[in-house]
């Protein structure tokens, strides 16, 4: 059986674990803290595939940024890594064959695969993190775009300009609906500059009516973006991965995205493959390549 070394890369951890062509993870999984210099970053990638590269048959990284159709370049910079990271020559790393591929697109293909999508065609993953990442899959396929970089959830909530998101531009899906977001919406309700997300999920579980309101308004924020994919897409099914979605609450999501679209009805559930879906999802992915 093909065995894949896993490699996910985030702006503050680097996990790596062994994967077999069924998705399991069949070795201990390691981490390491980010590095703040490249050189730094590479080291640790060295280190890692000179211990494993002999057992594996494909070395396959699930990585911050959007990565382009050959799976084997990050375009642009990510912002939250050092800022040579996209310029890795991913392929020089091992003797063996290296895929690349966005984490969000991995864990969504890790979904689709082993976990809360299996069995549907067509799906949108939500990541709601510190950020929001994405990954969409139509007829069975990841959907990559012309260059590698769709599933970006940097779409419009509203055009006055009321907050400027990481990518630069305002008012994007991922500026209301990430944890970030939901602090932002927590001080705009509250008038509390200090109000972290921990305050708001904490008061809405004791009731507190302050807490309830930001907490309502955030998952509505939610529901907006999730009514605008649903009826681009016309899912089977959206996902919601991420430390945050265990708070959202998806059948009342359901409930509202169906009563808005004009598509056919979806659901909306939470993810099933795991904390480690996008090392899963990488290595599925090379696999299906033919490494």
């Amino acid at each position: 059986m093909r065995k894949a070394l896993a490699i996910d890369v985030g702006g503050t951890k680097i996990y790596y674990t062994l994967v077999d062509e069924n998705g399991r993870i069949i070795a201990d999984v390691r981490k390491f803290h980010t590095p703040n210099e490249y050189n730094d970053i590479i080291k640790i990638f060295s280190d890692i595939i000179n211990e494993y590269e002999n057992q594996v048959d494909v070395v396959a990284f699930s990585t911050c940024g959007a990565v382009n159709n050959s799976n084997d370049k990050i375009l642009g910079s990510t912002g939250n890594i050092a800022s040579e990271y996209p310029s890795t020559d991913f392929k020089a790393l091992s003797n063996k064959p290296v895929f690349v591929e966005n984490d969000a697109n991995c864990a969504a293909w890790a979904e689709y695969s082993i976990g809360a999508s299996k069995g549907f065609l067509n799906s949108v993953m939500l990541t709601l993190g510190t950020g929001v990442g994405g990954g969409i899959i139509v007829n069975g396929k990841l959907l990559k775009g012309k260059s590698g970089a769709a599933g970006e959830m940097h779409f419009k909530m509203r055009n006055d300009k009321h907050r400027k998101c990481t990518c630069g531009s305002w008012d994007c899906f991922e500026i209301y609906c990430s944890g970030t977001g939901l602090k932002l919406t927590g001080v705009e309700i509250s008038n509390d500059k200090n109000i972290t997300t921990y305050d708001i999920i904490k008061g809405k579980e004791d009731n507190d009516p302050t807490m309830l309101k930001i907490f309502e308004q955030w998952q509505s924020d939610i529901i907006d973006g999730v009514v605008g994919l649903a009826n681009i897409f016309d899912p089977d099914i959206v996902v919601l991965s991420g430390s945050m979605a265990e708070f959202v609450d998806v059948d009342f999501v359901t409930a509202n995205v169906n009563n808005q679209i004009v598509t056919t009805p979806t659901k909306v559930v939470k993810a099933l493959a795991g904390n480690y879906s996008g090392m899963i999802g990488a290595a599925l992915l090379a696999f299906r390549k033919g490494f």
